[in-house]
């Protein structure tokens, strides 16, 4: 769940993104799991549902690491975070999200998705996005 305020507009990053509503300290808590806003979905059940479904959740999704056989949805803003080599976010600490540096009005929130997904094979390489199926890791956020 997002702890700051946020709003979706086009990014230059990848389609849409996430961007600061007000100004961010370096150091504040951003984002935190909460069962209330971040959805679970069991790994086994990927396969049964509809297609568009499976392809919303390779979009939006990470692994829980925590609980091994589930995937996190975010419900609100945080899943149109885009990822980035340089972020201003550090989502090293699981359950957490921090920013890095002072975060503007305006400016786009950016996460490394290697750091809560260790499946992801990275799509800035130009590497092939991973195959849909319940054992891949899909994409994040």
């Amino acid at each position: 769940m997002l702890l700051i305020s946020t709003y979706v507009a086009p990014s230059g990053i990848e389609g849409l993104g996430v961007f600061a509503d007000d100004f961010i300290p370096a150091g504040s808590l951003i984002w935190r799991l909460d069962a209330k806003f971040d959805i679970l979905v069991p790994d086994i059940e990927l396969p049964t549902l509809p297609p568009h479904m499976q392809m919303y959740l390779k979009r939006y999704s990470f692994p829980h690491l925590e609980l091994p056989g589930y995937r996190v949805i975010d419900v609100d803003n945080g899943k149109y975070m885009n990822h980035s080599l340089t972020p201003n976010t550090d989502f090293r600490i699981f359950d957490r999200g921090y920013a890095l540096a002072d975060i503007a009005r305006g400016e786009e929130i950016t996460c490394n998705y290697h750091e809560f997904d260790p499946g992801f094979a990275g799509f800035l390489t130009g590497e092939p996005e991973p195959a849909l199926d319940a054992s891949a890791s899909l994409l994040a956020r």
